[in-house]
């Protein structure tokens, strides 16, 4: 974690007061100590939701230019949600780029600004977890399934918590 350029720097300050104060539901270090830029993120199932007991991974890649830009997301544990592409990328508002939404669907003001960090990225993700938005989906055969089979999509959320657990 030798580099000093102000990303770097911003990123070697977020994950040391993750480490200090700890943040229920989650929890995170770098994928390779020599690389403040990659990050493992392990999301705990948020309670009283189909994802309950769950732990699930994800690779955390910020830009070079970060907090200007937003980091990527991906599962690399299985995931089956609306709001996640089948290769595991999240797909929420606030990791879109910053700006007007040029599809039209998003304010300004839900998208990527730089007051977010690694906490209310992965806070935005377990509320995603617990509220899938279907409207807009990352996952079509997800939210298709969300919409008009919701127990057979329980039923496959299920198992993907119990293999996860088992992967423990």
């Amino acid at each position: 974690m030798a580099a000093s350029n102000p990303a770097s720097l911003l990123l070697q300050k977020q994950l040391r007061d993750l480490m200090k104060n700890p943040v229920d539901g989650f929890s995170a270090g770098l994928v390779d100590d020599s690389n403040v830029f990659e990050w493992n993120v392990t999301i705990i199932g948020p309670p009283d939701t189909l994802y309950d007991g769950g732990f699930f991974n994800a690779i955390m890649s910020f830009p070079s230019n970060y907090p200007n830009s937003p980091p990527t997301v991906r599962f690399t544990s299985e995931m089956w949600h609306p709001n996640v592409y089948p290769d595991g990328r999240v797909c929420i508002s606030i990791l879109h780029p910053p700006g007007e939404d040029p599809n039209g669907y998003e304010l300004a003001s839900e998208r990527w600004t730089p007051i977010h960090t690694v906490e209310s990225i992965v806070l935005s993700i377990i509320s995603m977890l617990s509220s899938p938005n279907d409207e807009s989906p990352a996952n079509v055969e997800a939210a298709k399934e969300w919409r008009e089979s919701r127990d057979v999509f329980k039923k496959k959320v299920g198992r993907i918590v119990r293999r996860s657990q088992e992967m423990l």
